[in-house]
């Protein structure tokens, strides 16, 4: 009996993490994963846009309608290819709005004023310097890369979802059923995925070997800043080091790289 190329992948990262288990199975498997998934990734252009380290901080005083939220929201969902399945327990989700408590739960931020505390924040993958998910896969189908980057290579997926389960913002999303019946306009510049595949925010790293600004930031207004934190003139960089932000779940120790912008007497 034959097999292809995605049901040997499943079957082999499964004996992997179950069979093996360990450190020793996830980390001498990544290696050779990771090299390979950088291979095959996006051909990166004359214009390409690079940095040290990729961050993003959210202004939270432009987001003030629901229409600056779905206006981000919508930007990556066309782009993406991200299906809508009308139901809240299949939703794909990799950049969406959600309550202070769920976003910065168990945070030490006593001292923000009520009124912060009632917005609604603008949340994504954090593509965090210590990812968790990649610790957790048992393929190198979550990857980090040398900009800092979290990517992702469908291919790798076998489903496991022991990212997910790693992962302490609830930043992945998982395909239950075939997604492509369920996507409004399919963009043919952007993978569609297949069942059993995870996903989630990859900072637009297809645009940016194009030259281009994540989806996101072009169609914020200004709320979403995307720089290189580690070039000290870079907007990013300055927001940072001048301004009073604050990150999700620093507790956990997986140094998010999204910052969120305190502004005004009003709510710091």
């Amino acid at each position: 009996m034959s097999i292809n190329r995605r049901q040997f992948l499943r079957r082999a990262g499964i004996v992997t993490a179950l069979g093996l288990g360990g450190s020793f199975a996830i980390t001498g498997l990544r290696g050779k994963v990771v090299e390979a998934a950088g291979e095959a990734g996006y051909k990166t252009s004359e214009n390409a846009l690079e940095a040290k380290h990729w961050a993003m901080v959210v202004d939270m005083s432009k987001f003030k309608s629901e229409d600056d939220f779905r206006r981000v929201t919508e930007s990556c969902v066309s782009i993406h290819n991200i299906p809508d399945f009308g139901n809240p327990k299949d939703e794909i989700k990799w950049i969406w709005e959600d309550d202070y408590e769920h976003t910065f739960s168990g945070g030490d931020n006593e001292y923000l004023t009520e009124s912060f505390k009632e917005l609604p924040f603008t949340v994504m993958c954090n593509h965090c310097e210590n990812p968790p998910c990649v610790k957790a896969c048992p393929t190198g189908a979550t990857f980090k890369r040398p900009d800092g980057i979290v990517d992702m290579d469908y291919h790798r997926c076998i489903g496991c979802r022991f990212c997910m389960g790693a992962c302490p913002f609830g930043a992945r999303s998982f395909n239950y059923r075939d997604p492509r019946p369920f996507i409004k306009t399919i963009n043919p510049n952007f993978p569609t995925r297949t069942p059993g595949v995870v996903e989630k925010c990859t900072f637009c790293v297809e645009r940016l070997a194009k030259g281009q600004m994540p989806a996101c930031v072009e169609v914020s207004n200004g709320g979403l800043i995307f720089g290189d934190l580690d070039d000290p003139n870079s907007e990013v960089r300055k927001i940072v080091s001048s301004k009073f932000t604050i990150r999700r779940k620093t507790e956990l120790g997986t140094q998010p790289s999204v910052y969120y912008l305190v502004g005004g007497e009003d709510h710091a």
